[in-house]
């Protein structure tokens, strides 16, 4: 049997994860948490094979931090990253964690088994794109990777010079950057073109931008 260890602090998705496991045949549950701070201890005391993790857990803790660490001390233990979140700088960190496979929440139980099932047998499995979302007027990828670390950091409220500093680039360019996506997405203000980002989830402000 298969032991799965669920990382997730949503009360229902972790009970519908529980309900996908108990019902196959190939795997049995190890163990479920809130956070991703306790992953490594629990997989240090207790027989795991692969790990079933959201990025956004409790106690702020990151999903995908936690599997870097983990890969580094438990490489044997497979970890399938598993969110709702679109964010589009989470697969290439999930890969540069060393994650093994990667999806969405939104997939029926039959795929995210499937997934689990190949990842163990020694697949990588990670999805051709992240999800086509609409913002505003236009799609999210029509926003280049500049765009997007731009926006990251407008979601997270820093200032144009704050932005320019972080990303090495000029002010100038981030009020470009800033006003061709408001032009685009039809969005009036810098403020209304945050929220929206933010509700969409198509950025996480507590993400850092890839370099």
């Amino acid at each position: 049997m298969i032991r799965v260890l669920l990382v997730e602090d949503d009360p229902m998705a972790r009970q519908l994860l529980e309900i996908y496991v108990d019902k196959s045949e190939a795997c049995e549950l190890a163990g479920s948490l809130e956070s991703a701070l306790f992953a490594e201890v629990f997989c240090r005391t207790h027989p795991v094979d692969v790990i079933l993790m959201d990025v956004c857990t409790a106690m702020n803790a990151n999903g995908i931090d936690a599997a870097g660490d983990i890969k580094k001390q438990l490489p044997h233990i497979k970890i399938i990253i598993i969110t709702s979140q679109p964010e589009c700088s989470y697969i290439d960190r999930a890969r540069e964690a060393g994650v093994d496979s990667f999806w969405y929440k939104s997939s029926t139980a039959e795929e995210i088994i499937s997934i689990l099932l190949r990842t163990v047998a020694g697949e990588s499995i990670y999805p051709d794109t992240t999800p086509h979302l609409k913002l505003g007027d236009t799609w999210s990828e029509c926003f280049s990777e500049r765009e997007l670390d731009v926006l990251r950091l407008v979601v997270a409220g820093e200032t144009d010079a704050a932005i320019a500093e972080k990303l090495f680039i000029s002010v100038a360019t981030v009020k470009s950057h800033i006003q061709n996506m408001k032009h685009r997405t039809g969005f009036r203000n810098r403020t209304e073109l945050a929220v929206r980002a933010r509700e969409s989830g198509l950025v996480i402000f507590d993400q850092k931008p890839l370099e």
